[in-house]
């Protein structure tokens, strides 16, 4: 697994920030926007500095940062990807912003004068997924998701079923997703974004904070995987929409209810076998009542242990999934179950309070929920293997 993102860039980063409880949370120094109050989080490299990282050529501009996140992100397995043949592999990337960085920049030069119309074919979300396999030789099933906040856990769930039906060998899955005036204008529009860190499941939390990273995994049948390479086993999976809104989740949590039981039943697991839930958790005041109710009725009394990540590494949208699957599967490697940072106030309406400290304990199963604009919900079930 590849992750780049405030919090770390790679997993074993990633970890000892949740660990130490070190939030990659600050304001934004890279990204050009008239909200420098708006807490984010950001990676603190310039996209020149990032193509140096990634081996790209400085003047190289088809490379968003987008794009230069995934490789980045990838590149960590790049040992790993070498040994299959790479007509076998499968690439499924998710993003939804995709080359907005570079749209932003250079849209209004385009229109008027026609300078840098090469760069139009960069606005597209899967101008960076073929880069990407090109970078790589990946001829074949190669795809691009965009499901808005569940993107990237489709592409995991995607990836476990072209596996499954034979058509690759490996896939590499995941998603990125790069801060932009585009996102961050938009949400602060929809009056959901928090001044300050974020506190999901706080009685008095305010809203998300947006953040950027990408984060891939290697998937291969288990009978073809060696026992060192192993890190989890994704047991169940299930993807759903509830319709009820183009961005609000449903108040009934009907969308995360079905999804995580459906995940239930393909994993052939009971509530009560869930050691942890990293939950979508955003800290929107709707967000996580409807999530909390959602568990309540999935799990009753005995909830597994509940925390959301993103105070850590910021709600990294199409990213999103991919970031928590890895943050699951760290929980799995490591028995350890993250806190959910800045929470102190128990809400009322919900019959559990979050993790409010970290703690090391026996962790086999944990579902991870990715809740998407439009009622797109998936939960993701991983397993120790």
């Amino acid at each position: 697994m590849g992750v780049v993102s405030a919090a770390g860039m790679n997993y074993q980063e990633l970890y000892w920030s949740m660990k130490d409880v070190y939030s990659g949370i600050t304001y934004p120094e890279v990204l050009k926007t008239l909200h420098r109050n708006m807490p984010v989080g950001e990676i603190k490299f310039a996209d020149i500095h990032l193509r140096d990282l990634a081996g790209i050529p400085r003047n190289d501009f088809h490379y968003t940062r987008t794009t230069l996140l995934a490789l980045l992100a990838i590149q960590q397995m790049e040992k790993r990807i070498a040994e299959y043949d790479p007509e076998r592999i499968g690439l499924i990337s998710a993003t939804t912003v995709g080359g907005m960085s570079i749209s932003e920049q250079y849209y209004q030069k385009i229109l008027n004068t026609g300078n840098h119309s090469n760069l139009i074919q960069t606005f597209d979300s899967g101008d960076g997924t073929d880069r990407i396999a090109k970078y790589f030789g990946i001829k074949n099933n190669v795809t691009t998701i965009n499901t808005a906040c569940s993107s990237s856990a489709n592409a995991i769930m995607l990836g476990a079923r072209l596996i499954k039906s034979g058509k690759a060998d490996m896939v590499i899955a995941g998603g990125a997703d790069a801060l932009s005036k585009f996102t961050l204008n938009g949400f602060n529009a929809l009056e959901i974004l928090d001044n300050e860190i974020c506190k999901p499941f706080d009685a008095e939390r305010n809203g998300l904070n947006l953040g950027e990273a990408a984060a891939y995994v290697i998937m291969e049948p288990a009978e073809n995987a060696r026992p060192i390479n192993m890190l989890c086993e994704l047991k169940g999976y299930a993807n759903v929409n509830d319709a009820f809104h183009p961005t609000a989740s449903s108040p009934e949590g009907t969308g995360a209810k079905l999804a995580m039981t459906k995940a239930l039943k393909m994993a052939g697991l009971r509530p009560k076998d869930i050691d942890y839930i990293n939950a979508h958790g955003t800290g929107t005041e709707i967000n996580d009542e409807s999530e909390g109710r959602a568990i309540h009725e999935v799990f009753g009394r005995k909830t597994p242990k509940v925390s959301s990540t993103k105070a850590f590494t910021g709600h990294t949208l199409g990213a999103a999934g991919a970031v928590e699957a890895i943050i699951s599967i760290l929980a799995i490697q490591n028995q350890f179950v993250p806190l959910s940072l800045n929470f102190e106030n128990k809400l009322k309406r919900l019959k559990f309070q979050p993790q409010e400290d970290n703690e090391f304990c026996p962790v086999t199963n944990v579902l991870s929920n990715s809740l998407g604009f439009g009622g797109n919900s998936t939960s993701l079930i991983f397993s120790r293997a």
